[in-house]
């Protein structure tokens, strides 16, 4: 089969895009997602490492985190971390399940196994050191 120099050209070119996008480039975190408590049950049954985000739009602490928690999300070693944001200021049931009692909580698990918690946390080590507890 004789495929014409432009098309062949044309797929190589593809071709590199695609393999820099999916080795080359950083890796995209996903981001939190809201709560939800089957989606919450299915991770931890999985088996997978979850982090529970609980903060309020009124909360300095807060704003602190969400820029250290996307940016960790990035790197390799926390890029497939399940985040779910937990909203304090609407209280339900995760709450009182997770047994918060204040805006800025981290809760971290590794399946059904709570392994770190810390609330106020704006220290980027800190957190850090934290995640790589499920890892």
């Amino acid at each position: 089969m004789n495929v014409p120099i432009t098309a062949r050209r044309r797929f190589l070119h593809a071709f590199a895009a695609f393999v820099a996008a999916v080795f080359l480039l950083p890796a995209q975190a996903s981001p939190a997602q809201p709560f939800d408590d089957a989606a919450f049950r299915k991770a931890q049954q999985e088996g997978r490492t979850i982090l529970v985000e609980v903060h309020a739009d009124w909360c300095s602490a807060c704003a602190k985190q969400k820029p250290i928690l996307e940016s960790l999300g990035k790197e390799a070693a926390f890029d497939k971390v399940v985040r779910f944001k937990v909203d304090f200021d609407k209280p339900g049931t995760a709450l009182k399940a997770l047994r918060v009692t204040s805006q800025a909580t981290l809760v971290l698990f590794k399946g059904e196994k709570e392994v770190a918690r810390s609330t106020f946390d704006t220290d980027t080590a800190s957190i850090r050191g934290m995640l790589a507890k499920a890892s």
